[in-house]
This record gives C-alpha cells, structure tokens and sequence, in this order.
C-alpha cells in the first residue's frame, strides 16, 4: 500500500428498484455546518463554494439514502438573469452510477455503475437492462467501471469504457477499451483493451478515467496520480516517464496520434498530452472553441478548472493552491509564483471549502434558453451542482443547483433530443434525475 493511501472495499448489491418515479414535493432538510459555510461564501461573493471534509478521503466518501423528491425551484446567473427548472426522477436504485452517455437518438442512457454493470436505461419506461460482454473490473475503494463515452462521428455504435484493472499480485491501473453495442440483445460484441496506463501500483485510489472526444476524433482519458505523498519534484505527476497524473490523447483504436506532444522524445511517454494533474474527474468539450475542459481534485481545497493545452504542466505538486490535509501548510508553490505552469481558469484556494469535482458538461440543449454556453459540474463533498458563466478563459459562478438534498454528483449528460440535464448521483442505491422546465 502507498503511504498515506485509504482503502475502501465495496461489496456488489444487486441491482434493483430501478423504476420510473414521478413525483413533485417541496425540498426537505436542515443544513449542515459545511453547507452554512458554502451559504456564507456565496454572501460574501467569495469563491469557496463546496464542502470539505478536511483530512478525510473526500473523492469516496459514500453518500446516505438519496432524497428523490421531486420539486420546481429557480437558479439566478451572474447576469441576474433567473431559470425556473423542475427535478424529475428517470431511476432509481442505481449501485454507485460513474458515467453516462446517450444513444444518437436520445431514447436511451448508458449508465455505468462502479461495482461493474453497464445499464441501458430507457428513458420512456425508466426501465434498465444490463449489457453483456463488459470487461471484469477491479471493484474496490475509487475502482470499478468507471466512464463511458460513445465513439466519434461515424462510430456510433463504439462503446468506449474506462475502468480499473488488477494483476495478480494485487497492484492495478486504468484501462480503456471498446466493443460494438447492439443495444436489442444488450450485449458488447468485439470486446478489445486498447490501452493501459503504467505503471500498475498497490492503490485503489485516484483512477481519474473520464474520457472524451475531441472535435479531431482522438480521445481523451484522464488519470490521477494514485494518491502518492511525496509532494515534491519527483511526484508522479511531474515524471513525463510514467502515465500517472495526466491527460492522455488517443487515436481510437488507441494507438498513440503522431501529433501528441513527446511523441519524438524517448525520455517521456508517447500518450501523454498534459501533466501534473491529481485526479481529473471531470472533462468536457468546449462547444465552439473545442478545447478540452476539465475539473480536478486538490488535496485539502485547491479544486480547480482547467483549459487543457497540448505539452502543458498543470503543477500538481509543486505547484497548487491547495494544503495539507488537516493543516494550513500549502503544497507547492501557488501557480502564478512558476512561470513555467499553466494556471487554473478558475479555482477554491485553501480555507476556501473547497468544490471536489466529478462530472462537467456545457449546455447546448433548447429547453433553457439562459443557459446557453454555461458550465455545470458536479460537486461531490459539496452536495450540490455548480453552475458557472464562461467567457473565453474567465468563470463566474453562479447560484447551485440541487443543494439541500445530500447528493453527491457524480456524472453530467444533456439530452441530444429535450435538451433536459440529466444528472447521476453517486450512492449504494442512487437515482439518475433530469433536470427540465418547470410544467
């Protein structure tokens, strides 16, 4: 085990209750400490906008039963502009969902849950099949089948999987491959492992594993740097010789493209296209510039979003604006003091709260008119869904979304039909939502 790595085992429930609810309540519970701060901040006009559990395994903390209840609220954006927007419950009894993609016609969700299923969810009946042929996967702590994202244009039926693998002698990495989905017989056909990041190591934690394609057709995977401690130069992240602690960039066949950035250089590895990253769990397109957009783990606070750009060290550890678990002591330098560090678009500095990131997405749907271009991301110590205003490189964020409800979000998908938002939460027996206009 890495010193200073936290274990969690999970055991595999059975899949069940997943059924179409439709009910409309007004949301229900008392806030807690963490959220008194967050409400204080937004006051103040401060960033600090999640929740922190201080020295504890933020990213797998496991949520409590999961409020359902459906209701009509209202979200304010930084122009003063406000939304009206109801929640819908699609499922529910989902066992810890991590990724979500829809088919090309919108009709139907996949849905993978850590402890190894990949669902097809019907979005008219709120019924879900399991699909055959997914890979085995390592089920424990942060580990499991983690994303999925369909193919590029022209392979539609390509379903690509991120999950955690583990050798024999008990070390494991993140793995991507494919299959063809015939979504009639709910089954993976031509099942192939297309890459493996490397080094494997005695960690279950800090996978990264979101996975996108860019507008050039080549696939994204992130990786986290599996929890190592030793803050200092010689951290994974910051060693072009390994894939820990990067942004890797594939051909989808995964097979190296011959444009990433150290393809050239023997000394660092081919698949690499950024670095110095913790733990990426969030990842996103830009809908009019293409740039690959992600949010990522700092240790205590220090969360950040980030622009990915070809070659570029995000600075995770020697640079970061995030503390030592438990302390006020910083980690690194802050990442404006290093001119050789690409810097956050936006992010929570320590005491701030923190926002522990999962799954992100623009809206491009029709069904709200505001929203147009803005990011949204989930938070998961948080509880809530962060709803934020781009301009080039500049965020603001505006009122969450979601908040009083102790739900973890985990995963983040608008529908390419209603334009409805849909949202999975991370929990033993969990419920996918949407987010739609108010009836």
């Amino acid at each position: 085990m890495i010193p200073g790595a936290e274990s969690f085992v999970f055991s595999h429930p059975a899949v069940s209750s997943k059924r179409v609810s439709v009910l409309y309540a007004t949301v229900s519970g008392s806030d807690n400490f963490r959220r008194q701060v967050i409400k204080s901040s937004l006051a103040l006009g401060s960033a600090a906008l999640g929740g922190c559990l201080g020295p504890t395994f933020r990213e797998n903390t496991t949520a409590g039963s999961a409020n359902t209840s459906n209701s009509e609220e209202t979200t304010t954006n930084v122009s003063g502009s406000k939304t009206d927007y109801a929640v819908e419950t699609v499922a529910e009894g989902l066992s810890h969902p991590w990724g979500l993609a829809f088919l090309p016609d919108g009709s139907k969700l996949l849905v993978t849950e850590r402890t190894g299923e990949l669902l097809i969810l019907d979005l008219s009946t709120g019924s879900t099949s399991s699909v055959s042929g997914v890979p085995s996967v390592y089920s424990s702590g942060q580990g499991g089948l983690l994303d999925v994202t369909l193919g590029p244009a022209g392979e539609a039926n390509r379903v690509y999987l991120t999950y955690s693998g583990i050798k024999e002698n008990g070390t494991s990495s993140t793995h991507v491959a494919r299959g063809r989905l015939d979504s009639d017989d709910q089954r993976l056909t031509a099942v192939e492992e297309i890459f493996v990041a490397e080094p494997f190591v005695s960690s279950n934690a800090h996978y990264g594993s979101r996975a996108v394609f860019g507008p050039e057709k080549k696939l994204y995977v992130t990786v986290g740097d599996r929890q190592f401690k030793n803050f200092g130069p010689e951290h994974v992240a910051q060693d072009l010789t390994n894939e820990l602690g990067a942004t890797l960039r594939l051909e989808p066949d995964g097979t190296v493209p011959a444009d990433n950035p150290y393809v050239n250089d023997p000394d660092k590895r081919d698949a690499i296209f950024s670095y110095g990253h913790r733990n990426a769990q969030g990842m996103t397109v830009h809908p009019e510039t293409g740039a690959i957009w992600q949010a990522e783990h700092g240790e205590r606070d220090g969360d950040e979003i980030n622009i990915i750009e070809s070659g570029a060290n995000y600075g995770w550890p020697i640079a970061s604006e995030a503390c030592h678990y438990g302390t006020n002591n910083a980690v690194g330098d802050s990442h404006h003091e290093r001119a050789e560090i690409t810097d956050p678009v936006h992010f929570w500095p320590c005491g701030s709260g923190g926002f522990p990131p999962s799954g992100m997405v623009f809206y491009t749907g029709s069904a709200f008119p505001n929203w147009q271009g803005d990011l949204f991301v989930g938070t998961l110590a948080g509880e809530y869904l962060g709803h934020f205003s781009v301009e080039g490189r500049s965020v603001s964020e505006n009122n969450p979304i979601l908040t009083d409800r102790s739900w973890r979000i985990r995963a983040l998908a608008v529908s390419p039909t209603t334009g409805e938002l849909f949202v999975a939460v991370d929990g033993p027996s969990a419920p996918i939502v949407k987010i739609t206009p108010p009836t």
